[in-house]
């Protein structure tokens, strides 16, 4: 018996990209004639989650740039306060992320500042995997928690277009039982079959032969919905997209894949769940301040987010963007002019019921005795205690015990809806 999640990754995958290049195969086509398609879909909250791997330096991107402990610590790479963009006094925005300035003003970004994992593991493998498990202390945690997220909205089996991840592979946080779809490209979707036998065969049967292999799969619960969804995509030329509002994407991987979700969101597929990723955070060296491997890699984030929220245009009150990484940087630079592995970070959430326009959370100033090991910014604010709060009041989801197992902290208070 080939289980949904089986299906999805493989059958269902293939199924799906055929429909893409070439038009719809004949066995799919006459099924989906033979449907009457009397449900649509209804609109739903979106959540974008942006994890920036390698470990973003929050310290750079909102620098405490009042703080003469951290200007000594760093003393080519601190910036100074006319170099950056004040945000209340003591904060101030690194220039490369200037274009988040309007959205930050208007009270729809919030900047959580200290967030980090509880764990103190300097590894990038190990806190990804802890951050995308939502599980902190337990490395056998079989699910991610936004694949727990899916299980959470109770809209199983609705559209195969619940949760998808807009990568080459299925990321950590959406492995589990619940439905989910990994596509490193819309255009490409069905080159996703190739090398994959099982999907071949799957695809070479009748559509009969596969309806019943996958009774407790997505056709046989979900047919009308998924040829209603496949049809969608097959019509749409999502080569030849026009974002809305003149945006302009950055030609980078975020950029691309952000633009392919503002697709799905607006051909109304049933997304709820969406995920992306950027790398070039590992910034050992070189870092740089205005010019330099941070200022690149934050300008290709900022300018990425935003060409996405201006194109969104009348979906903005659906979405709510949020980032994530791994770990933060060293308070003081290193002898190669950059930052080693740290401990806290920040994130950025940007939606229209955001508390936002403020810094939160808890940053002490970076005397030595303020130091977590003498060395890093201090973890004040639990990761799950953001991303609770910004799946629950967003997307209206109760269960903090299945979406993070064994934690019983206190949500944070970036929406302006507390869950």
């Amino acid at each position: 018996m080939v289980s949904r999640r089986g299906f999805l990754k493989g059958g269902g995958l293939a199924l799906f990209g055929v429909g893409l290049i070439g038009g719809i195969p004949g066995f799919i086509a006459e099924a989906a004639a033979r449907e009457k398609i009397t449900r649509l879909y209804k609109k739903k909250k979106i959540l974008v989650c942006i994890f920036q791997r390698g470990a973003m330096d929050g310290l750079m991107a909102v620098s405490p740039f009042t703080d003469t402990y951290f200007q000594a610590a760093r003393p080519s790479l601190f910036m100074q306060h006319d170099a950056l963009t004040d945000l209340d006094g003591r904060f101030g925005l690194h220039p490369a992320l200037a274009p988040f300035l309007p959205v930050f003003q208007d009270k729809r970004l919030a900047i959580v500042h200290g967030i980090g994992s509880p764990n103190n593991t300097r590894s990038h493998f190990d806190a990804q995997d802890y951050m995308e498990s939502g599980t902190p202390f337990d490395k056998g945690t079989p699910s991610g928690w936004l694949n727990r997220a899916v299980g959470l909205l109770g809209h199983d089996g609705l559209t195969p277009f619940s949760a998808v991840s807009l990568t080459s592979a299925m990321p950590r946080c959406l492995y589990g039982d619940n439905p989910a779809l990994a596509i490193g490209n819309l255009q490409d979707f069905a080159i996703q079959m190739r090398g994959n036998p099982a999907a071949t065969n799957l695809a070479a049967k009748s559509f009969e032969d596969l309806y019943d292999q996958t009774a407790a799969g997505l056709l046989k619960s979900t047919g009308q919905e998924s040829f209603e969804a496949m049809k969608m995509l097959q019509k749409t030329d999502t080569r030849n997209y026009k974002p809305s509002g003149n945006a302009v994407y950055p030609n980078s991987a975020l950029g691309n894949s952000l633009k392919q979700i503002a697709q799905l969101i607006k051909m109304d597929v049933g997304l709820e769940i969406a995920f992306t990723e950027c790398s070039g955070w590992d910034t050992h060296f070189g870092q740089g301040t205005t010019q330099g491997v941070f200022a690149r890699s934050a300008t290709d984030l900022a300018s990425a987010i935003m060409a996405f929220w201006t194109d969104l245009d009348a979906f903005q009150d659906d979405v709510t963007v949020m980032t994530m990484t791994e770990f933060g940087r060293t308070v003081h630079q290193n002898g190669t002019g950059g930052t080693d592995h740290g401990r806290a970070s920040c994130n950025f959430i940007l939606g229209n019921d955001v508390e936002g326009g403020m810094v939160h959370g808890d940053v002490k100033p970076l005397a030595q005795e303020n130091l977590e090991d003498g060395r890093d910014l201090q973890v004040t604010t639990d990761f799950r205690s953001v991303f609770s709060n910004v799946a629950d009041a967003h997307l209206s989801i109760a269960g903090d015990s299945v979406l993070f197992p064994g934690w019983t902290g206190d949500k944070a208070k970036v929406m302006q809806i507390f869950s």
